[in-house]
């Protein structure tokens, strides 16, 4: 007996059109759906993102706020050893690291600090203003380099001098000539061409509102040492060029006495700024001035006077 085989075959269904026909698959409402679920997605991702970074910010902003400050104690023992201490010359005085002390007590948290000058008060200084920021600029590369070598939190810049002791005069008269130009008192240091003028200093330290700055460098004890004119100009000019802030930058400037640092800071810093001056240093507290100035101080012939008082 013989049995045929036989196929069944499927033909797929094709979708009628036509009022009694199956309609075609609702594709575009399928995307339409798709869209929507994407955007939705996209912007409770968007909403998500901006409340975690703004709970960051406002975390960093309480941390900053609650951040230890160094205690009255602490601040008053440091000081009271450091003060105890001071044997060997080119060191502060007593009554000079109270009048220093005394100010970076005072400063608005957090307080902005610039010294020109590595020396043995720099540990101090960095302690005595911890809840602030301390920059430390010396003319010594090795001094510089061994200092964060010792202290990694400690920010510290070498910058080379240009200047000499002995190139006093002929630097004023430079000035003399520059006052309304390259030399005068508010002006942007960073593109400057006065030659008393410190220009290559890292360039966020031209963007800082120092609130102190203390010239306890670079040497100047012989006249082929670079001497601080140029430190005692840069500091007039940061001043009165001040971005932010009302308060008067106070410009401490150690051992007065010598002829560059008496000029220099008659000329720049201005007798009508000297707030007080304890053995050989002297605190001048010198305000922002308007950028169409041209004279640092309101005695304009502060050079003439200098003169006369050296010669007699």
């Amino acid at each position: 007996m013989k049995t045929t085989a036989k196929f069944i075959l499927l033909h797929p269904a094709v979708p009628k059109s036509g009022a009694g026909g199956w309609q075609s698959p609702p594709y575009h409402r399928t995307w339409l759906v798709i869209f929507v679920l994407f955007f939705l997605f996209f912007a409770f991702t968007l909403i998500t993102t901006k409340d975690a970074v703004a709970a960051d910010e406002t975390t960093a902003n309480a941390a900053a706020k609650s951040k230890p400050q160094l205690s009255r104690s602490v601040f008053d023992a440091l000081l009271q050893y450091a003060s105890d201490n001071v044997t060997s010359a080119g060191r502060m005085s007593s009554s000079e690291l109270k009048s220093v002390a005394s100010v970076l007590r005072d400063c608005a948290a957090p307080c902005n600090f610039l010294v020109f000058g590595i020396t043995h008060e720099t540990l101090l200084w960095n302690s005595l203003n911890h809840d602030g920021r301390t920059v430390f600029i010396d003319e010594s590369s090795y001094l510089v380099s061994k200092l964060e070598e010792k202290h990694p939190g400690i920010e510290a810049y070498d910058v080379q001098f240009t200047t000499k002791v002995s190139e006093l005069s002929e630097l004023l008269e430079h000035y003399k000539s520059q006052a309304r130009n390259e030399c005068r008192p508010v002006q942007n240091l960073l593109f400057s061409e006065c030659r008393l003028a410190l220009n290559d200093l890292p360039n966020h330290i031209y963007d800082v509102a120092w609130d102190v700055i203390l010239i306890d460098g670079p040497r100047g004890y012989f006249s082929e040492a670079p001497g601080r004119m140029a430190a005692i100009f840069t500091a007039g000019v940061l001043a009165r060029s001040k971005k932010g802030g009302s308060a008067a930058t106070h410009v401490f400037v150690h051992e007065i006495d010598r002829e560059a640092e008496r000029v220099c800071s008659e000329e720049f810093l201005c007798a009508e700024n000297l707030v007080e001056k304890k053995d050989s240093l002297a605190d001048f507290a010198v305000g922002k001035m308007d950028s169409k100035g041209f004279h640092f101080c309101s005695n304009f012939d502060s050079l003439s006077s200098s003169k006369s008082t050296s010669s007699r």
